[in-house]
């Protein structure tokens, strides 16, 4: 399949203090992220996932290797709004990237700096409102919202974008149980919509959803594989201080008593289906 996003060797270093040391949070990851495809980044604190967020839309330039998105280098400042455009981003903290008194207006901000023409903006602004059930709210004000509510406007300011591929950081780590499943919601309708999804999240259950898991320790990938290849290693997650989602860790005791569910029961719907029909 084709790649959206192409890491090769990238490393990246923050700068701790005048007379210390830099700090690498990235060393020497290669990764690619296929077009369409739903790519969950898991990690404990630390681990380099947020960093490695932002350098997959130039938010962060390399200090080591590259970064290409569609093939244009995340350095080339000729085309870092092609990089841009293509991979949008979605913060944790929804009041960092609301910008306007209303609604409207601050989904509409992306699209304006990309040149768009008047008319097409009014249509991406309401489309991508729809698509985030906000249509009704588009001349309130974003600081009367709840959390839940302002990440659906962040998301709709990055889809007015019309980006092939939008990575999410954290955006579900300030909002209630509620909040996190209608967005995940979301989420997933964009990813069924053909939108590339790359999700940096700690929790499980949101990274089961996923087609595929990277997860991340010490500013290197130490796994890699499909939600089932990497929950059925549930003492090397454990050695990284990682859990396992709810549902796997509970087929796990199932299966020590000798219930014998197949090992890709791994999210709660699935074992809920499977204990339904067992005999």
């Amino acid at each position: 399949m084709e790649n959206m996003i192409r890491i090769e060797h990238l490393t990246f270093e923050y700068m701790a203090g005048e007379d210390e040391q830099p700090v690498r949070a990235i060393d020497d990851v290669s990764l690619d992220i296929e077009k369409g495809s739903f790519t969950a980044v898991i990690g404990r604190n630390g681990s380099g996932k947020s960093t490695l967020a932002k350098n997959l839309n130039g938010l962060l330039l390399p200090g080591g290797g590259a970064v290409y998105v569609k093939g244009w280098d995340t350095r080339d400042e000729e085309h870092i709004w092609d990089v841009r455009q293509t991979a949008g981003m979605v913060f944790q903290n929804p009041d960092n990237q609301l910008v306007s008194s209303i609604v409207e207006d601050d989904v509409a901000f992306g699209p304006e700096n990309l040149g768009v023409e008047p008319e097409e903006i009014r249509r991406r602004v309401d489309k991508a409102l729809e698509s985030v059930n906000m249509g009704r709210y588009k001349k309130k004000a974003p600081h009367n919202l709840s959390g839940g509510q302002k990440q659906r406007i962040a998301i709709a300011g990055v889809v007015a974008m019309k980006p092939e591929c939008i990575i999410f950081d954290e955006p579900t780590a300030m909002l209630d149980p509620r909040g996190r499943c209608e967005i995940m919601e979301i989420i997933r309708e964009l990813h069924e919509e053909g939108i590339t999804i790359i999700l940096i999240t700690h929790f499980m259950e949101e990274a089961v959803q996923a087609d595929r898991i990277v997860i991340m320790d010490n500013g290197r990938i130490l796994m890699d594989g499909t939600p089932e290849e990497i929950f059925a290693q549930e003492e090397t997650l454990r050695e990284v201080n990682l859990e396992v989602p709810m549902a796997v860790e509970l087929a796990g005791k199932l299966r020590r008593r000798g219930v014998k569910i197949p090992q890709d029961v791994i999210t709660s719907e699935g074992l809920v289906e499977f204990l339904c029909q067992y005999k």
